[in-house]
């Protein structure tokens, strides 16, 4: 089965990467890539209140959720949301565990309820008064892959455009240790059905995905390389070079162990895809 639809838009947030148009530029050689500690901006969406409780991955979803949603102009309290993390709050959870161990155990509520797979689902929906229905799932290392599945699923099944979040923060030892994800990483696609685009919103790229075992295609890039491998969220990074250089291809990124997503990309006037790069 060929699941199948059109990328309005894309927010972005990584290290050395502050939005889309920087990481488009790096990607496609149009820019010098330099790599650093990846800078969160406090979400001014929130009420002050809830701005101050908000971790990493929290910051992360929020920013390249509100970047994509204003690069598609399209209203973000009618999107459906698909959020897709391989983990939660890295810092929070270390947090709860010291408390944990130590002789008071009492945990705040703040605590609490950022401990949830789904705070930055429930943080979106005050942030953008968003109603519509919203998915949180997680698949370790192919969480983005999955997250691409179900908003696809969800584009085809109901016929109306919706929001994919991606991300992932960096956890502190001596969890970081058994999860060693490097640094904060997000991404955030607008997707719509190709029949409800082709006229009035042409976006920047139309994909069709399915299933394959062909290996995860690699980047030239050694930076962007070790990047995509250090965050879950970063696999998406072979897809976003293709669409930063307009370059039609096939690319494959990780999903299950035995199973991986083909996605292949086509443009307005642009030549037929490639085979997935070694």
């Amino acid at each position: 089965m060929k699941l199948n639809a059109c990328i309005e838009s894309i927010g972005l947030i990584g290290p050395g990467l502050p939005d889309w148009p920087h990481a488009a530029a790096a990607l496609a050689g149009r820019a010098t890539y330099e790599r650093a500690r990846t800078a969160l901006p406090p979400p001014a969406s929130l009420p002050s209140a809830e701005r101050r409780r908000t971790g990493p991955v929290v910051r992360t979803a929020l920013a390249v959720g509100h970047e994509a949603v204003a690069a598609s102009g399209r209203d973000a309290t009618t999107l459906a949301t698909v959020f897709a993390a391989s983990g939660g709050d890295g810092q929070n959870c270390h947090a709860i565990c010291e408390t944990l161990a130590g002789e008071d155990r009492q945990l705040s509520p703040t605590r609490f309820h950022n401990s949830v797979h789904n705070a930055p689902a429930g943080y979106w929906s005050i942030a953008a008064h968003a109603r519509a229905t919203s998915n949180v799932l997680c698949a370790h290392d192919g969480s983005f892959a999955a997250g691409l599945l179900e908003s696809l699923c969800q584009v085809a099944v109901d016929g109306v455009p919706g929001l994919l979040i991606a991300y992932d923060a960096d956890y502190p030892e001596p969890l970081r240790a058994v999860r060693p994800v490097a640094d904060a990483f997000g991404v955030a696609l607008v997707l719509a059905p190709l029949a409800d685009t082709a006229a009035q919103r042409p976006g920047l790229a139309h994909i069709e995905a399915q299933l394959t075992d062909a290996p995860a295609t690699k980047l030239a890039s050694p930076e962007f390389e070790a990047l995509r491998a250090s965050n879950p969220a970063a696999r998406a990074l072979p897809l976003l070079e293709a669409i930063a250089q307009r370059r039609a291809a096939s690319v494959v990124i990780d999903y299950l162990p035995e199973t991986r997503v083909r996605i292949d990309l086509s443009f307005p006037h642009a030549p037929t895809p490639t085979e997935p790069a070694p």
